[in-house]
């Protein structure tokens, strides 16, 4: 049976398979993160009785329930510690039952402010980091980076709300490619080449939404030929971004470079559907106040951030990241 009424019968039930399973792993998580709690609670209640309680408790866990995993005197601790940190039972069942047990155990044990602990639950849920990725993004400071610094972009008088707003969160200062094996005197082409070979690390750190285009992406104005570093559209913002690198400071000059290529951007690639396309330029340092000005009376978005190039990523960067192939179904 092929007719399109079937098809459209099964891709729906299948649909509410997904949708079921997810479901149930959700909830599997809550009741498992719960019960992790209240344990948590008693160890906490019985402090008095000194470390013999917990192993003595994980010795008697390990003999009623041979099979089950998870009771060790390490975790039993990080039980402990949960439920201390965490005593209102409500928050661990709604922003905290989110994500996994060994992420929330990466949270407590890297992250000391609550309002940062609370942003890295929501930012891995919403993105779906793996354990090794949420390790590597708080040690990479990225809230600091996206949410606490003093970006410099003329968003808020060249987009429209929320578009702006979306814009700025999405930003980051200084963008931080430690994926790059680092060279003295590296040319802009160098590290433009570096970030294309592992475009997986890239949009990693990038963000959310973004997919890779092309680079060197050639756009023909008026029969002559240009090249933009690096060309992707974000599905979150729903647009193209232009992405220039710069290996020096920050000069006035690349503004109205950028200014240029996105105008030819809006004019050659974008779509009806499409919002506004967005520049950023990574340079190696800025002045914010000479940046500032600069964007001032530019026409078109443009933010400007700097990038550095550290040491090392680990190995297992798991990351489910849209293709060029489906950016461009999307987009047409």
């Amino acid at each position: 049976m092929n007719t399109s009424e079937y098809l459209s019968i099964i891709e729906n039930i299948k649909s509410e398979i997904k949708a079921a399973q997810y479901r149930a792993a959700v909830h599997a998580n809550v009741d498992m993160l719960l019960l992790y709690h209240d344990i948590g609670c008693v160890i906490n209640e019985h402090k008095s009785w000194g470390n013999k309680f917990i192993d003595n408790l994980a010795t008697d866990i390990r003999i009623a329930f041979p099979e089950s995993k998870g009771y060790s005197v390490r975790n039993l601790k990080y039980m402990a510690k949960f439920a201390e940190t965490y005593p209102d039972r409500k928050f661990v069942q709604t922003v905290s039952a989110q994500i996994p047990w060994s992420h929330n155990i990466a949270i407590l044990e890297k992250v000391k402010d609550p309002q940062q602990r609370i942003w890295y639950i929501e930012k891995t849920a919403e993105n779906g980091w793996s354990h090794n990725v949420l390790i590597h993004q708080i040690e990479s400071s990225l809230y600091e980076r996206q949410v606490l610094a003093d970006k410099v972009t003329n968003f808020e008088h060249r987009l429209p709300s929320p578009q702006s707003e979306l814009a700025v969160q999405t930003m980051k200062d200084p963008y931080v490619f430690d994926f790059i094996p680092f060279r003295e005197n590296m040319l802009e082409r160098d590290i433009e080449q570096a970030l294309v070979r592992d475009v997986t690390k890239l949009l990693l750190e990038l963000g959310t939404g973004f997919a890779f285009l092309g680079n060197q992406y050639p756009l023909n104005v008026g029969g002559d030929d240009f090249y933009i570093d690096l060309l992707f559209y974000n599905l979150n913002l729903r647009c193209y971004v232009v992405i220039e690198l710069k290996t020096g400071d920050f000069k006035p000059e690349y503004a109205g470079q950028l200014n240029f290529y996105l105008s030819a951007v809006d004019g050659i690639l974008k779509k009806e559907q499409d919002n506004p396309s967005i520049g950023l330029l990574l340079c190696k340092s800025k002045n914010n106040v000479v940046a500032e000005y600069s964007l001032k009376d530019i026409s078109k978005p443009i933010g400007v951030s700097e990038y550095k190039i550290t040491s090392s990523l680990p190995d297992d960067l798991e990351k489910q990241l849209p293709s060029v192939e489906d950016i461009q179904k999307r987009i047409k």
